[in-house]
């Protein structure tokens, strides 16, 4: 695609800016490269783009569904409510004739024990029993088949300090200027991390959390978790820790996930890259690795406190993130496994179907920019009478 082209009809935001070019150096054509290849300037400009791209990816019996599904309903869409205008404010905003209820929020309890939720007198302990920070996937595991009684799983992918921690940004001389996080507040984002399992239930039309449900639990960036597949073991997995290559402490950076055809919660650990600093002993040999990666992006101040966030001094650290995670939520005791044979990258996602000759079959996104979506199909067929293979 025409790059002056692009950037006038889908100018970059901050967002885009803040991401940087992407560390993806091979030859391989982008998205845009092979957009661009196929359609000219001129079909872009009137319209054939959107309707040749929709006509590629989606089958012609799809659309041939949809139109004669469209045509047998007279009313039209079941979501033909009045569009909420666009723009950005202090409300939640909801379409006439729809409502909005609050289910969870950050702080509120999770496990037993848990303290009400005080913005100003925060701990990683309390923030362990708590829901955490910044949710994105959300799954829902039906108990018992029922659709109205069963397992939240939610995760959550990263904190933002500047507004977690009163009085942690001040106005000096006119400019805006964050102070350095203490190891207490380390403490809290850290447990603020992970991802939170939660029983629910359908109450008089409203859903309710169960405070007492026995497969509650909280995952966090400090939960021990098993390496397992391929990479387990491995030399580049080892630290002073964990010698074995196979014991991971904590997941970071959960973005979307999935839940299995067994019933089990997928966690995606995706730009994995921000929570390092420090630099690598000269001649290192994952510097290759880790400049593919973006690591250290230093984003995150972890490494002031804890020695493994540093590369200086656990240099193979970062190998152990940037995996599949995934939890029985049926046994809460059951340490999360890190599932390496569906391959390392920044995951965007790990959604799966049951294929017709009845492999399970993963689709996975690479979050870095330029990169590549991935499939993953299983040697072995499903079998939904034995969950533990």
């Amino acid at each position: 695609m025409n790059e002056h082209l692009s950037q006038k009809i889908f100018p970059t935001t901050q967002l885009e800016d803040a991401d940087g070019d992407g560390h993806n150096t091979s030859a391989n054509p982008t998205m845009g490269e092979i957009i661009g290849k196929r359609f000219s300037r001129r079909n872009f400009l009137q319209g054939s783009l959107a309707v040749s791209a929709i006509a590629a990816t989606v089958s012609p019996i799809a659309l041939m569904s949809a139109d004669e599904a469209r045509a047998a309903d007279n009313k039209g869409s079941a979501f033909n409510f009045s569009e909420v205008e666009a723009g950005v404010d202090d409300k939640h905003h909801i379409a006439e004739g729809y409502d909005a209820d609050i289910l969870l929020r950050w702080g509120d309890a999770v496990l037993p024990g848990a303290p009400q939720f005080d913005p100003a007198k925060q701990t990683a302990d309390a923030q362990s029993k708590q829901f955490g920070y910044n949710n994105d996937y959300v799954g829902f595991i039906p108990l018992d088949g029922s659709s109205e009684h069963g397992l939240l799983v939610v995760n959550h992918e990263y904190t933002n300090p500047h507004l977690m921690f009163p009085g942690l940004v001040q106005v000096v001389d006119g400019k805006i200027k964050q102070g350095a996080l203490s190891k207490e507040q380390v403490d809290v984002e850290m447990a603020a991390h992970g991802g939170t399992i939660v029983e629910i239930r359908k109450t008089g039309g409203k859903w309710q959390v169960v405070a007492d449900g026995k497969y509650n639990r909280r995952i966090t960036a400090n939960t021990p978790m098993e390496i397992t597949g391929t990479a387990a073991g491995n030399d580049r997995l080892k630290t002073s820790a964990d010698a074995t290559g196979t014991r991971a402490i904590g997941t970071i950076n959960n973005c979307a996930g999935g839940v299995t055809p067994w019933g089990t919660y997928i966690m995606a650990e995706e730009n994995f890259h921000g929570y390092f600093s420090g630099a690598l002993p000269e001649g290192h040999k994952e510097a290759a690795n880790y400049k593919r990666y973006g690591v250290p992006e230093g984003g995150y101040e972890w490494a002031n406190f804890y020695d493994r966030f540093d590369l200086s001094k656990e240099p193979n650290e970062p190998n152990r993130f940037g995996w599949i995670v995934e939890v029985d939520v049926m046994d809460p005791a059951s340490a999360p496994k890190k599932r390496t044979a569906l391959g390392r990258t920044k995951h965007e996602g790990a959604e799966s179907i049951v294929a017709k000759n009845g492999k399970v079959v993963f689709y996975l996104g690479d979050d870095e920019r330029f990169d590549y979506v991935y499939k993953f199909v299983t040697s072995a067929a499903f079998n939904p009478n034995d969950r533990a293979a």
